[in-house]
């Protein structure tokens, strides 16, 4: 009998329940259990999560078994440190290299952004920034790049869950002003400004760290993490 699901989405469903943190960081899986949920055989199961194992969400090992990536201290202190030089280095280039329906695309995903951050859809907003910030990677036509975004998203659509949530008014008006931000950093990329696009990434980036940084633990990190703001010479 033909399983309900493809390996295509298993593997789609299971990024998804990651990135929403329904499957916890270091959370172990059950392979057998998995199979069972998707109704598909142990082999194609064991192979879904070997694709998973290298893209960054799952880590797999012989004695263990397979099990969420996790996000220790060591793996965030690295995150803290690189993530804003990805990101501000894609907004460069995706104002030099982007292409006409690539800006389509991101205007429909802002809609969708737009829209879940409005109805306090936590996960869904997560979700649809981690789409937002996908594309603009897939514009600056970078192999190397793209693959350091591609693995730093993980875990930062995962931490972002606490900054979509807000607890206090105040936290509310950050995540609108998230909002904001995406529409000027889609016409600084449109009207290919590259200068103008860095600064409004790290002005995004630092609009959600220290929200970021309570989804490890209530006080910052023990990491020197400055904003970049001040550094985009060294970008």
């Amino acid at each position: 009998m033909m399983s309900r699901f493809s390996k295509s989405d298993c593997l789609d469903d299971l990024r998804r329940r990651i990135l929403s943190t329904e499957l916890e960081p270091g959370l172990d899986l059950d392979e057998a259990g998995l199979s069972r949920h998707y109704d598909m055989s142990r082999t194609p199961m064991r192979e879904v999560l070997q694709r998973l194992q290298g893209e960054g969400f799952v880590v797999m090992s012989e004695n263990r078994g397979a099990k969420v990536a996790s996000m220790d201290i060591s793996v965030l202190r690295t995150f803290f440190q690189t993530a804003p030089m990805v990101y501000a280095n894609i907004a460069r280039l995706a104002c030099e290299n982007r292409m006409g329906a690539q800006i389509d695309l991101l205007k429909r995903t802002q809609v969708q952004f737009a829209k879940a951050t409005k109805s306090s859809d936590g996960a869904e907003a997560a979700l649809a920034n981690h789409q937002f910030h996908a594309i603009i990677g897939e514009m600056a036509h970078n192999t190397y790049l793209v693959a350091s975004l591609a693995r730093l998203q993980i875990d930062h659509t995962r931490m972002s869950q606490t900054f979509y949530r807000p607890a206090a008014p105040y936290e509310t008006m950050l995540v609108l002003k998230a909002i904001e931000q995406h529409d000027a950093m889609i016409a600084a990329i449109e009207a290919r400004e590259g200068a103008l696009a860095i600064d409004l990434t790290l002005q995004h980036w630092d609009l959600s760290r220290d929200r970021m940084e309570r989804f490890v633990r209530p006080d910052p990190l023990p990491v020197d993490v400055i904003s970049f703001k001040d550094h985009t010479n060294a970008i």
